[in-house]
């Protein structure tokens, strides 16, 4: 092949030049008017004598930004031909100036509209990753956030940018002091996620879509927060949905990393919760930043002093354990142990400024203080409508709470329940396991299972089909028991679960005791450990059946019915059982939203009445 020619270097140099955008269009029209006017200049020199080349340059150059400059010259007929051809170019370069600028605009407003410039914030939010749980995140951030003047959430996922700020506009209408800035691009790219400057923000939260393996997504994403040379500093959270997972989303997110198992978490709080009715609204009401919350405090004045002086030394917070200065966390700690300089208080509080040490002496009225002991466990039957990824853990779980003799049947058409049943059943130590496989929306097959026969009755999402039509046969299934429980005149006690929170409300014309909404809560207990990553430590040890977790337990144990008493007493009575009272339910508003009957975290001065079959929230190792 020949060396190129001339013309053919010179025209390559030319189309490399324009390539390179707006700006080096502009230094060609720039170079173009400076030719012209010269040219002009030139020409008008000759055919006019007097004004100098400086001044015709001046006239050339005015002719060429102004058209209508030469309606007032007064040159004669070759002047005013080189002055109207000056024109003509002029006029050419100004419409291409515009159109020029006009380009440049709409794609630098294009360029913006792909959200990829950097985010120059700090002590922000970052979240990284889309799924409908980025909405419930966002809104429990604005709540987090509504002290400060400004706070700023920064999010990053592979999706158009305007489409992600429009559909937050849409479901979050009042975002108050914090504001939301999307950029699009990969979650597992560390080039991607430096958009979002993660070095200088305060937390980072991890979401995933459910579409594709979200567990893998995580340890990517992970990878490429922890490992991407982003200098990160603040820790970061997230949830795997296969417990397999676990070990190698934490190994990759190293120590800056609180990962928890969404499913086995989900599990162990469904079979609290089949167990205690009024238990998942407890835990809503500690998880959202709109209720109580959990806060951990320094308090020198009470270093040295037992634990019991602690107990009482808060009217409106409730004493839960304490932050050794270790950094271990210790849920309902013996009374009599000391509060040791470093260490701080565990509290559950409306807000931090709520949390007054109150030195005066509380009222307890011993004359209302009743020890009653507990009933002993007898074996159970429970009911497993449906099948999903948490079961096994379920199965597992209730196996750890049931006495021995007690017996737990499934039912359900999933394809995957016969066989794993098959290989869970020789593990189960204390209970028996039947399986039944049929379809759970049949009233005939309900009917025949005598459903008020268990003392328990579990409701589950199948993952087999989409949540909107896992919920609707949830649903059915709910109101076939519903109906079936009129129809007898008696009730049954059945906690559900839900795929889509906004189907809660369609729900409660079933009447079931419970609802678990497994993406808000576990959307509530990121956004918590997001502001506060001890908090892991303490949701942690709740949801375990090792150590103390929460109970509500029947109030006569605690004081006698039906008499006035404040909840310094109660706390009182709870603290000799070795248990740390946190609240209380009143049973005839149980099914009256949003409490449900729970009174959590109550002002310990103020008088109320508990009757029979009311409960009192409690923290007990049983």
């Amino acid at each position: 092949m020949s060396d190129p020619t001339f013309k053919q270097r010179a025209r390559y140099w030319f189309d490399n030049t324009m390539s390179k955008g707006t700006k080096a269009l502009i230094g060609w029209l720039t170079v173009i008017t400076l030719a012209l006017t010269a040219i002009g200049a030139l020409f008008l020199a000759v055919v006019r004598e007097g004004d100098g080349f400086g001044g015709t340059l001046w006239k050339s150059f005015i002719h060429i930004l102004d058209a209508g400059t030469i309606t007032g010259d007064d040159a004669g007929g070759p002047g005013m031909v080189v002055m109207f051809v000056t024109t003509i170019g002029g006029l050419v370069i100004l419409s291409s100036l515009v159109g020029v600028l006009t380009t440049g605009l709409d794609a630098k407003l294009e360029d913006l509209r792909k959200g990829r410039s950097l985010v120059v914030e700090k002590d922000h939010t970052v979240i990284l990753g889309w799924s409908d749980q980025v909405f419930i995140v966002i809104s429990e951030l604005v709540e987090a956030n509504e002290s400060e003047k400004r706070a700023v959430i920064a999010i990053l996922a592979d999706r158009d940018k305007v489409e992600m700020e429009d559909e937050i506009r849409t479901k979050i209408t009042d975002l108050k002091s914090t504001h939301v800035v999307c950029r699009t691009g990969d979650p597992a790219d560390p080039d991607s996620i430096a958009l979002v400057n993660p070095g200088q923000a305060k937390s980072v939260i991890l979401l995933t879509s459910a579409e594709d393996d979200p567990d893998a997504q995580l340890v990517r994403s992970l990878l490429a927060v922890t490992q991407g040379g982003n200098g990160i500093k603040c820790h970061v959270v997230g949830a795997v949905t296969q417990g397999r997972n676990l070990p190698a989303a934490r190994l990759a997110g190293g120590r800056a990393a609180h990962i928890v198992d969404a499913n086995d978490l989900m599990a162990r709080l469904m079979v609290q919760t089949c167990r205690q009715s009024g238990l998942s609204v407890v835990y809503t009401d500690l998880l959202d930043f709109g209720g109580d919350e959990i806060y951990m405090v320094e308090e020198p004045g009470l270093f040295g002093r037992p634990l019991s002086q602690a107990l009482h030394s808060y009217r409106t917070s409730s004493f839960i354990g304490v932050l050794t200065k270790e950094g271990r966390c210790i849920i309902n700690p013996p009374s009599s142990a000391s509060l040791q300089p470093g260490d701080k208080l565990i509290l559950i509080a409306a807000d931090d400024s709520a949390i007054q040490l109150d030195g005066s002496r509380p009222v307890i009225d011993e004359g209302v203080i009743v020890a009653r002991a507990e009933d002993a466990n007898r074996p159970e039957r429970t009911l497993i409508l449906g099948w999903n990824a948490m079961s096994r853990t379920i199965l597992e779980q209730l196996d750890q709470y049931v006495a021995p003799g007690s017996v737990t049947d499934v039912v359900t058409d999933h394809p995957d329940a016969p066989e794993a049943i098959r290989k869970i059943g020789p593990t189960m130590r204390v209970q028996g396991l039947n399986f039944k496989e049929d379809d759970t929306t049949d009233r005939l097959l309900l009917e025949s299972l005598n459903p008020g026969s268990y003392n328990h009755i579990i409701a589950l999402c199948s993952d087999d089909v989409a949540p909107q039509l896992a919920d609707s046969k949830t649903l059915v299934t709910l109101l076939h028991l519903r109906d079936m429980a009129q129809r007898s005149n008696s009730r049954f006690k059945v906690v559900s679960e839900m795929a889509d929170d906004r189907n809660r409300t369609l729900a409660q014309v079933t009447q079931a005791d419970d609802f678990i909404v497994s993406d808000k809560l576990i959307s509530l207990l990121l956004t918590q450990t997001a502001e506060n990553p001890h908090l892991s430590q303490v949701f942690g040890q709740l949801f375990s059946p090792d150590g103390s977790e929460i109970y509500l337990k029947p109030a006569e144990h605690y004081v006698r019915p039906g008499v006035p008493v404040n909840f310094y007493t109660v706390a009182e009575s709870a603290r000799r059982r070795g248990e740390c009272a946190i609240g209380y339910r009143v049973a005839a508003l149980a099914k009256q939203a949003p409490g449900y009957g729970v009174h959590l975290n109550p002002d310990k001065g103020m008088q109320f009445m508990l009757q029979p079959g009311d409960k009192i929230i409690v923290l007990a190792e049983d």
